[in-house]
């Protein structure tokens, strides 16, 4: 718990009032004065006082401009992983700042706040720049459009449009349950794909231990046995597969990293990332999960942007650049040219082959009763149940699968170095 400062206005009096609160944080300070019917106007951490011992010896305290940094101070940066942003550390500022400008606190010291207690270097920095911004006469979406990296299209025009229409602290609650929802659903999809891609690493290493160092010790004994013109056929495979790989481990190393690598390259260009998104929608078990799962995304970005003030060609453009899928960015595009042109929705939506009939039908009836917003609403909270479900499916069904998986690639070695035995066996009793 922590000790803070307020000073406040009382609406009732109209008086300023000051105090102290034992909290955890300076937004629970604000949500407590909330509480309490006073509007924030400023509200700091108290400091701890030095103690003597620390100011005695050693030419007493320090300036903050002469003061040296501690081990706790160093911002260290490792390649590759400075500046970032995470999209949990966004989603909780966003919830925040809606939370700060709904209690009556305004813009400029709302920022300030959450740039106080910011652990992430990179977000709180944005933030001091976002709060330069606004102090030199700037809008809030200017500063955003400054952070790309950081604020995408999409939060850029929904902050502007809110500005615009003076509803600020209504968008960013939109604007916060919209990304809380989207982290949510990626957060069920990556649980559901940890446990088979930990089970497919699991039976890659042991396979790669029992090849590499079990089976050789095996071949030696086979032929001092046996020898090696008298092993089953199979025994005879397994083996040249691990003679293979012990004497080319880092041509076969290579040769992983190598597909690994060509995959990555297709992937990156648009006519590959076009087939393989197309071939993520479509395949069998995962397909219908990415299908839900782009409806859902689609239907709520859409949604929350009409909803929020945005123009529908824009918002167009906006879906189409955080689709994630090109088939549906695509599909996307067909729309905005087809809105542009002065018809439909319905027509490019059906044409793509990407949404089902019950979706194109609520698109259609929304369109027409210019109920579009809460009916993209309706869609989207529709097929995120949808997504749980066929998570939940997906889980269920992958497990035994992955079981089966492993238990088939270790119990056939298994079983071939058991076959020399049993020809052994039967030559000592026809012996």
């Amino acid at each position: 718990m922590a000790t803070f400062q307020y000073e406040a206005l009382n609406a009732q009096s109209g008086k300023t009032e000051k105090g102290e609160l034992s909290v955890g944080s300076q937004a629970e300070a604000l949500a407590r004065l909330q509480e309490m019917g006073l509007a924030p106007i400023k509200v700091d951490a108290v400091q701890k006082a030095e103690t003597k011992k620390g100011k005695g010896k050693r030419g007493g305290s320090r300036s903050k401009k002469g003061a040296k940094k501690g081990l706790g101070d160093l911002e260290i940066k490792i390649p590759g992983l400075s500046g970032r942003v995470k999209e949990k550390n966004l989603t909780i500022f966003t919830r925040q700042l809606a939370q700060l400008t709904s209690a009556g606190l305004p813009l400029l010291s709302g920022l300030r706040v959450l740039e106080k207690q910011e652990k992430n270097p990179t977000l709180r920095n944005v933030l001091g720049d976002l709060a330069e911004v606004i102090e030199g006469g700037g809008t809030f979406s200017e500063g955003l459009a400054q952070a790309p990296k950081v604020f995408n299209k999409l939060f850029v025009s929904m902050v502007k449009a809110g500005e615009l229409g003076g509803v600020l602290e209504v968008v960013l609650d939109r604007l916060a349950q919209f990304m809380e929802k989207a982290m949510k659903i990626k957060g069920k999809v990556k649980a559901a794909m940890f446990y088979p891609i930990a089970v497919l690493v699991v039976a890659v290493v042991i396979m790669g231990i029992l090849l590499v160092f079990v089976i050789p010790k095996f071949k030696d004994v086979f032929a001092d046995m046996i020898g090696e013109d008298g092993l089953p056929a199979f025994t005879e495979l397994v083996l040249s597969i691990s003679d293979t790989v012990r004497m080319n481990a880092i041509g076969t190393v290579s040769g992983v990293f190598a597909c690994f690598f060509t995959f990555s390259m297709i992937g990156r260009s648009n006519y590959g990332r076009y087939i393989l998104d197309k071939m993520s929608l479509f395949f069998p078990v995962i397909g219908p999960v990415v299908e839900k799962v782009a409806i859902a995304r689609f239907s709520r970005t859409l949604g929350t942007l009409i909803n929020s003030g945005v123009p529908i060609l824009q918002a167009l453009n906006i879906v189409k650049d955080t689709s994630g899928n090109v088939v549906v960015a695509r599909a996307v595009q067909d729309v905005h040219d087809s809105v542009k042109e002065g018809e439909t929705i319905v027509a490019p939506l059906e044409a793509s082959a990407v949404f089902p009939p019950m979706v194109i039908s609520m698109v259609d009836v929304g369109e027409k009763t210019g109920d579009m917003p809460q009916m993209l609403e309706k869609i989207a909270d529709t097929y995120d149940e949808e997504v749980d479900r066929a998570v939940e499916s997906l889980t269920s069904l992958i497990e035994p699968i992955m079981i089966v998986f492993l238990a088939v690639i270790v119990g056939s070695i298994v079983i071939a170095m058991f076959l020399p035995l049993i020809v052994m066996i039967e030559k000592l009793g026809d012996a």
